[in-house]
Parts: structure tokens; C-alpha cells; sequence
């Protein structure tokens, strides 16, 4: 937000904020814009599936058109809230040129429609906070229910319309769930299979099930820069500025840590010879059947503590994935 000089987080995907203000969004895009980052295996996984002959669609949320750099067709994919792929006039609606859009983001300055008569900003087809989710969406929503197999992949599937559509296939069909956690209703149906854990471990337990490592593995090899591409990839060397900016966050966390510990040590002693001095000072007061400790004036009582329990899931494994693949009618 300091770098941005947002008023809050999500202004800088807001439409209204973005008409006032649009530095704050092009000076983020420079740092997503497509051609920086690598695709994952887990994005790999999705083109070998259409080089088989085997997607019907892929719905995703994502904005940064890793699918694409993966190989992903373009008529396969439904980006529900757009993507950097194409960008137009917010007026006028008239599309913008792509090689112009990558210029002005890569000087972070912000581009205008490229008819004078209009002059309007011009923004990616992103679907901004108080805009529509596009036609493209609405036309394919349904085809859910097409499939004999769905595959959910690395989300809190919390955002309408879009977490809908794995409730859309038929009861019958297979839906499997490979996520860092058990979202939606994923689980609740007779043949859902959770595969909780890294999406990119998830595919290749699944991809191994299905035969398919060594394809997958060249595939996604091929994505790989070359030694001498200038892009900046996932996997690739920060920057000096990148590279600051770690070692601060780094340096910042442990220091709050060390304060948090030292904090709860001091907390603990006060709260031990408090404990010790009414012990010795503090009588009980009896209220019926109950005995109510009398505090000193000068003392709040403690908070309680409050331990997170949470249940843990076993991983399913290829053994599950397997049902899947061969349960299925041929």
C-alpha cells in the first residue's frame, strides 16, 4: 500500500479508483504482466490433457495468463474475471494494441484509447471491482454438467458465480479436489476424492496413476527459459531491489518474533508472581456454591487460551485416483 499510495488493498482493482487514479494499477501490472513468470507443472497438466483431446474447458480465476504460456488453446480456456490477454478503451470499447499495451506497461505509464476523439483510459479485459464478469462466462457456465470427470485446482472456491460450477456437474460424475484444503462441498458426494497437499504434487500422483510422468515432464520442460532469455521466472535470480526487499521482510519477521517472544516470557513471569501473591495475600469469597477469586485492583484477569484444533485429512493418494480413471465407463 506504502508503494502503491492505495487508501486500501483492493482500490487498486477497483474501477471507480481506477478512473480517478490508474498509476497505482499499471505500476502492479508492470510486475504481473504476462512473459516474467514460468507456468507450473500444475498448468502443464491442463495443455496435456487438451493435447489429448480430453478438456472440455477450463474455467479459471487467474489473471496473469500462465495457461496460455503454458499452451493452453485459447478457445479452451474461460478466464471468468479476464486476464491480461486483451485489453480496450473503458469508454469507448474499442480494442487496444497489444504490442502498445506492453510498451506502456513496461514504462509503467498509462495508455489511452487510441482514437483522439475519445482519449479514454484503456485497461486489461481484468474484471474490476464493480464491473461485470464477461459474457464469455455466462456462455459456458453450463457445460459443467457435460463432463465425466471435474477437476478443481488450487482455490478457496469462495467467489459467485464462479465456485458454483463444481456443483453444476451430475451427481455421477467423479470430482476431484487438488488443493492445499477441503473447499466448497468437495467431499460430500459419493465419488469426490480429496487430494490435499501442493496442487504441482497432486498432479504428478495423478499424472503417475495415469501413466503420463514422462509426458508431463516434457512438456512442462519445454516451458523452461533459455539460458539466455532475459525473462524473469519464478525460478530465476531476484533482482537487486527484489532481493532488498526479501531481507528486510526477512529481518522485519524475525524482530517481531524475538518482541512476541520476549513479550510472552515477561507476560508469563508477571502472571506467575501475581498467581504467587494471591496466593498468599487474596482471599476466596464465597457466593453460593461458587468460589470467585478476588483480583487486585491494579490487575485485569487473564485471557483464556484458546487452542486451534484442527483435523487432518489423509491424503488419498493414486490408489483413489485410480478408482476414478477406471470406474468409468469406456
Amino acid at each position: 500500500m506504502a508503494k502503491l499510495d492505495l487508501p486500501y488493498p483492493e482500490a487498486v482493482f477497483d474501477i471507480s479508483f481506477f478512473r480517478d487514479n490508474p498509476l497505482p494499477f499499471y505500476t502492479l501490472a508492470h510486475e504481473l504482466y504476462p512473459g516474467k513468470y514460468r507456468p507450473t507443472i500444475s498448468h502443464s497438466f491442463v495443455r496435456l490433457l487438451s493435447d489429448k483431446g480430453l478438456l472440455l474447458k477450463l474455467f479459471t480465476q487467474n489473471i496473469d495468463c500462465l495457461e496460455r504460456e503454458a499452451g493452453v488453446p485459447d478457445e479452451s480456456i474461460v478466464e471468468a474475471h479476464g486476464s491480461f490477454a486483451r485489453q480496450r478503451c473503458i469508454e469507448c470499447k474499442i480494442p487496444y494494441p497489444e504490442h502498445l499495451m506492453k510498451e506502456a506497461i513496461t514504462d509503467c505509464e498509462v495508455p489511452h484509447c487510441s482514437n483522439p476523439q475519445c482519449n479514454g483510459l484503456v485497461k486489461p479485459d481484468i474484471v474490476f471491482f464493480g464491473e461485470q464478469l464477461p459474457d464469455e462466462f455466462h456462455k459456458n457456465r453450463g457445460l459443467p454438467r457435460c463432463a465425466d470427470l471435474c477437476i478443481v485446482l488450487g482455490t478457496s472456491l469462495t467467489v459467485l458465480p464462479f465456485a458454483s460450477l463444481p456443483g453444476s456437474c451430475s451427481e455421477n460424475v467423479p470430482r476431484l479436489l487438488i488443493n492445499s484444503e477441503r473447499v466448497g462441498d468437495l467431499g460430500c458426494r459419493a465419488d469426490d476424492v480429496l487430494l490435499l497437499g501442493d496442487c504441482d504434487d497432486g498432479v504428478r500422483k495423478l499424472a503417475s496413476a495415469l501413466g503420463w510422468e514422462e509426458e508431463l515432464e516434457a512438456l512442462w520442460n519445454k516451458t523452461k527459459p533459455s539460458k539466455d532469455s532475459a525473462k524473469q521466472t519464478i525460478t530465476g535470480e531476484k533482482s537487486k531491489d527484489e532481493a532488498l526487499e526479501d531481507d528486510i521482510a526477512l529481518l522485519t519477521d524475525e524482530i517481531d518474533k524475538s518482541l512476541k517472544l520476549a513479550s510472552d516470557h515477561s507476560c508469563k513471569v508477571r502472571d506467575h508472581l501475581l498467581d504467587k501473591e494471591e496466593k498468599v495475600q487474596q482471599p476466596k469469597v464465597h457466593t453460593g456454591d461458587t468460589d470467585v477469586a478476588s483480583y487486585p485492583a491494579n490487575r485485569e484477569p487473564k485471557s483464556t487460551e484458546v487452542i486451534d484444533q484442527r483435523t487432518t485429512e489423509t491424503d488419498t493418494g493414486s490408489t483413489f485416483v485410480s478408482r476414478i480413471i477406471h470406474q468409468r465407463p469406456q
